[in-house]
């Protein structure tokens, strides 16, 4: 039984085709073909052969020459019109002694001759070599065609070289890659590498080269190729070489694919990339060296806080926020003669054509700012951000690409650290600023090993007690050659590198262990605690709660000693992360304070749903209040009297003055903080600060 399937499986037997007009010999030979394993059909006469070979196709005729009407030359000459050699192969009988009508039949395209009376095993094997040249050719043929539909499938130019002759046949699609047509292009290899971008023509040929040394098993390069239009467009070339016998090459031959998208667009956003970029700055660069009226920006964009997106939400998330940039990038450029790249990462770039020179780009430069603020919503999920801008003028001493990006990436720090979420455009002091910066970065790496970190507290007092209440803890560096540095200068850098997880657990464990002094010290002030600020680097991380409680335990401070305060602009990143950590804080039992409140834009409507215990109000709106600011009082107010109704209490910063103390105290502000009072002092003299005003 025949399982189903088991005949398509089974190769058909091969067709043959005899035609003779003797009966006898007609049945001799077909009869003894069959046996061998052929299909046979039988055809008369010469008429008979060329209405079967219409009607069907045989894979091979074997052709009497003798026959009445027609002859076997008459039939062989109209097969050849149809068919060629390859196609249908014809084997002639003829006579021993008629070599002229062999010789007549060979020159019509027979492919072989037999001679009468037959030799069997002869004719067998002739007829047998003939099928296996058939078989070989039709096999080589479609391999040719799959390779020609393949490549024009692939919208490939075909090349073929020819070493011998040092010849190159170029595909019409070849020619058109370059905008040129058939006539336009010649036969020799410098054709081809003359139209090759000089910086890529010495790493085509090397790669050409290494195939043919026979250091690598195929030739695959991508280059530009300069159109008949003067610009450049990418290829990758592929090919492989072809040796003779003698092991000497004769040939190589490939394909040029155009590369162009693949390699100057960013696969995710659809942007152009950094390659592009790139060019199109290059391009920008030599206009205004022969044109200086012909003046450009470039703008290094940066989402602020973008790590937390793929370290709390997934990469998937992250790459939904990165196109939703894009999207906006797009959006605010649009109508602004711009280019928008991608370099990497959260990293973008515009170059714009400008004519209003700084004015223009301050302008642009708020816009890319703007543009940011709604809220993201990857993988579903509100999220807040910035954009950090960075502006770079081109001017007569950028004398590449590279370094106006690299000014205007230095910019871009330089708004980074003035708080983020805004621009700045780039001036020689950023420079060295950034210089300044790296050392710091180096400097930082081994501060807390070699014991330059120290600890400063600044008091907390009941405004209207005048008591110390509690403590700020304050970080400081004692650099060993710039003297004390004060953190705005390194917290920026040890956020940027993640050195801050291990300062800010430095830091909760000095300030919890000087706490536990201080209330053994002095007993009869158990309200004592003391404020340390968590880096948003720390909220991201998992294990924050955990080493918390490691450090009350090991400290022995009670958890109500301990204060942590997280500014807003934080909380805005991710509020539902956020408030699933400080759930998990306040179960612990430390005290939970929002600082800089009131700087942000979208708190106010998540703060009821947050277990804080108090709000800082910024000292730069207690600082507008010293001035007698209006707008400021009724802000303070509005923060007050919502505090009351949320049962949070309020911390006023910055107090500089004693009637602004007051003035607080009147408004109902319990507590705060400033040099009015005392700055952040070392351990020393914020005891003996206990000791007078405690």
């Amino acid at each position: 039984m025949v399982s189903p399937g088991t005949e398509s499986k089974i190769p058909a037997k091969e067709c043959v085709l005899v035609v003779d007009d003797e009966e006898m010999n007609r049945n001799v030979l077909s009869r003894r073909l069959e046996r061998s394993g052929f299909e046979v059909e039988v055809a008369h006469s010469g008429a008979d052969a060329l209405r079967k070979t219409g009607e069907r196709a045989y894979d091979l005729v074997l052709l009497d020459q003798m026959m009445p009407g027609k002859s076997g030359s008459d039939v062989l000459r109209e097969l050849r019109n149809q068919y060629s050699e390859s196609v249908l192969p014809v084997i002639m009988v003829t006579a021993v002694a008629d070599s002229g009508r062999v010789a007549e039949a060979l020159e019509l395209g027979a492919n072989d001759y037999i001679t009468k009376p037959l030799d069997f095993t002869v004719a067998l094997a002739r007829i047998r070599a003939q099928l296996s040249r058939k078989q070989a050719e039709t096999a080589r043929r479609q391999s040719d065609e799959r390779y020609q539909l393949a490549a024009r499938a692939a919208n490939d130019g075909l090349w073929d070289w020819d070493l011998i002759s040092n010849q190159v046949y170029y595909s019409t699609r070849w020619k058109s890659m370059a905008g040129l047509s058939d006539g336009e292009v010649g036969n020799s290899p410098e054709e081809w590498f003359s139209r090759v971008h000089a910086d890529d023509v010495v790493a085509l040929r090397a790669a050409m080269q290494q195939h043919m040394d026979g250091e690598s098993d195929c030739f695959e390069s991508d280059y530009r190729v300069r159109q008949k239009d003067g610009h450049y467009r990418w290829m990758t070339g592929r090919g492989s070489a072809l040796r003779n016998s003698d092991g000497k090459l004769v040939r190589i031959a490939g394909s040029q694919s155009d590369a162009t998208r693949r390699k100057t667009v960013d696969e995710l956003t659809g942007l152009p990339n950094r390659l592009l970029f790139n060019e199109r700055l290059e391009e920008a660069l030599k206009r205004s060296r022969t044109n200086p009226e012909s003046r450009f920006a470039v703008y290094f964009v940066d989402l602020d806080r973008f790590k937390v997106v793929n370290d709390t939400m997934g990469h998937l998330a992250g790459d939904q926020m990165l196109v939703e940039f894009a999207n906006r990038l797009r959006s605010v450029s649009a109508g602004t003669n711009s280019l928008v790249a991608r370099l990497g990462g959260d990293e973008f770039a515009l170059l714009q054509e400008i004519a209003g020179g700084s004015e223009q780009a301050a302008a642009f430069g708020d816009a890319l700012v703007g543009a940011m603020l709604p809220a993201f919503l990857p993988g579903g999920r509100e999220f807040f951000t910035t954009t950090s801008v960075g502006i770079a003028l081109s001017s007569e001493a950028h004398t590449s690409a590279d370094a106006l990006i690299r000014d205007a990436d230095i910019a871009m720090y330089a708004a980074k650290s003035r708080g983020r979420g805004r621009w700045a455009i780039f001036d020689d002091s950023m420079r060295r600023n950034a210089l300044d910066r790296l050392e710091i970065e180096l400097d930082l790496r081994t501060a807390l090993a070699k014991g330059q970190f120290v600890v400063h507290y600044q008091p907390r007092v009941d405004l209207e007690t005048k008591r110390i209440r509690g403590f700020e803890a304050l970080l400081r560096w004692k650099h060993p050659r710039r003297g004390l540095i004060l953190p705005d200068e390194f917290i920026p850098v040890a956020e940027d590198t993640g050195m801050i997880r291990e300062i800010g657990l430095w830091v909760l464990g000095e300030a919890c262990e000087q706490m536990r002094r201080w209330q053994q010290q002095f007993p009869d002030k158990p309200w004592l605690d003391v404020a340390v600020n968590v880096s948003p680097v720390q909220l991201r991380d998992s294990a924050l709660v955990q080493q918390v409680a490691q450090i009350l335990n090991e400290t022995g401070l009670e958890p109500s000693g301990l204060q942590i305060e997280i500014t807003e602009s934080t909380l805005l990143s991710d509020i539902e992360e956020t408030r699933e950590l400080l759930l998990a804080l306040k179960a612990l039992g430390v005290g939970l304070k929002l600082d800089d409140f009131a700087t942000g834009y979208s708190c106010l409507r998540y703060l009821h749903r947050l277990p804080f215990d108090t709000i800082k109000i910024d000292r730069s709106f207690i600082r507008s209040l010293e001035n007698g600011d209006v707008e400021s009082r009724e802000l303070v107010n509005t923060v007050l009297s919502m505090a009351q109704g949320l049962s949070l209490g309020v911390i006023a910063e910055g107090i500089e003055s004693q009637a602004t103390a007051d003035l607080l105290n009147d408004m109902g502000c319990r507590f705060g903080q400033g040099f009015h009072f005392s700055a952040a002092v070392s351990v020393e003299d914020a005891t003996a600060l206990l000791r007078d005003k405690g």
